[in-house]
């Protein structure tokens, strides 16, 4: 889970009312804020880069976990002191949380607006109403809304890199998440739409599109005269230019099959790396967890990603502590870690949130010391697995693409392989949005250094 604070110099029109939007949790989140200052723009507003310049304030928030919901209560204390300096300014709750606590929310005082994921286009007439000194609130989930027709803001820093979400929603259901109740069913985006927006984005100078859903793999489009699935959408993109790479997240494993694998081996430009989140080891806690897949059936599409794309780099997201996680189950999850070789993982505590599966069903039974120690022990683990992997491609030379300078020097470039991977090398004459071939010459648990090669 990360938070990012999104800004850009306000456009110098002092007819434009100027938003601040902060953005907590997932890509799919940092698309739906660019989505947000769409709306927010073709109704008279700006982003500002100063919070204390703004009229309105938005917080695009994230439920996955009991921590991140803690981060936004602490963060609306603080706009609690900027509305008693500025008595004008408004604050605007959007996204997972807001559909989830709805009232509780608006009970707090501190929020003037309460806007769930499906109901961005009625920011305007829900700011309208906040003027005329009523609280709103739109949580309705929609079966059809994907947005397709926005054209988003781009809020990208370096332009290099631009997320395009492809669809909306999930139908999984696994019993930890909250993501089906906050974001509804799954629909597809029109796929000739996802190609419009690629294209706009090549044609704005952008390398690279990460084609974003809570389960890329059941992406459905049809209409009376084709049907589109995953792996063709994949192909259409690819084949927009050759120059233009293209990623996905997430992946499901249950979803997952060899069209997309072959769609990857066939073309150069989409990228080799697949995040294919495991969640456990154990079958009996995936089982629990509603994930619909067996350790085996999992380790058989890791062995088809293998043989088919062997330079493929694979991530995953893992949930210890789960309730009635065994050690015998912890020491499963331990062993798949091992096998498979990730070179990264999002590793987290089981967090049980309300009125899900798991918390009507599955008492969280795992003490907080056990949590606590497993999860130090998975990480320690994906360390070593980490550097192994950086390790195995010493001396090897990769296509990166540039997205800007290195964090500890202006002198150094940073960008990103083909399989993921963060490289820094000198920057001689090379600048942002090149591709360079760059030979690996060193490495950390992170990041790969090397030099530029012909």
């Amino acid at each position: 889970m990360t938070n990012k604070f999104y800004s850009v110099k306000p456009i110098l029109n002092k007819n434009l009312k100027q938003v601040y939007i902060e953005t907590y949790g997932c890509q799919m989140n940092v698309s739906d804020s660019e989505v947000v200052l769409a709306v927010l723009q073709s109704n008279n507003y700006s982003l500002c880069k100063d919070i204390n310049s703004a009229s309105l304030i938005f917080i695009n928030t994230c439920s996955i976990r009991e921590n991140a919901e803690q981060r936004i209560w602490a963060r609306l204390e603080y706009f609690r002191s900027l509305k008693k300096k500025k008595r004008e300014l408004k604050v605007g709750i959007l996204g997972c949380m807001a559909e989830r606590l709805k009232e509780k929310l608006i009970d707090h005082g501190v929020v003037d607006i309460v806007a769930g994921p499906d109901s961005y286009r009625h920011l305007p007439k829900l700011i309208e109403g906040i003027t005329k000194g009523e609280k709103q609130i739109n949580t309705i989930l929609s079966e059809e809304e994907t947005y397709a027709d926005i054209s988003p803001i781009r809020m990208d820093k370096n332009g290099v890199s631009a997320y395009i979400s492809i669809m909306r929603g999930c139908n999984n259901y696994c019993s930890y998440c909250v993501v089906p109740y906050v974001r509804g069913r799954e629909r597809s985006r029109n796929p000739q739409s996802i190609i419009k927006e690629a294209k706009q984005l090549l044609e704005n100078g952008y390398k690279e599109v990460t084609l974003l859903g809570q389960n890329v793999n059941s992406y459905s489009w049809n209409n009376s005269n084709q049907h589109i699935t995953f792996a063709m959408l994949l192909e259409m993109v690819a084949q927009i230019a050759p120059s233009l790479r293209v990623r996905f997240s997430t992946s499901h494993p249950k979803d997952i099959d060899e069209s997309v694998i072959k769609a990857i081996v066939k073309y150069p430009n989409i990228c080799k790396h697949i995040h294919l989140p495991v969640q456990s080891g154990s079958n009996t806690v995936l089982k629990r967890m509603n994930r619909k897949y067996t350790i085996e059936e999992y380790l058989e599409r890791v062995k088809l990603i293998k043989e088919l794309i062997p330079e493929c780099t694979l991530s995953t997201d893992i949930i210890t502590g789960f309730s009635g996680e065994s050690e015998q189950d912890h020491q499963e999850t331990l062993s798949i870690m091992k096998e498979v070789g990730y070179y990264t993982a999002f590793m987290f505590q089981y967090s049980e949130r309300p009125n899900t599966t798991a918390a009507k069903k599955y008492p969280d039974s795992v003490s907080e010391q056990d949590k606590n120690r497993r999860l130090n022990e998975i990480i320690e683990l994906q360390h070593k697995l980490s550097k192994i992997s950086n390790n195995e491609d010493l001396g090897k030379t990769f296509e990166v693409l540039i997205e800007g300078t290195s964090k500890r020097s202006k002198e150094e470039l940073s960008g990103r392989t083909s399989q993921n991977k963060v490289c820094i090398f000198p920057a001689g004459e090379h600048k942002v949005g090149d591709y360079v071939n760059v030979k690996v010459t060193s490495c950390s648990l992170a990041t790969l250094k090397g030099v530029a090669v012909n």
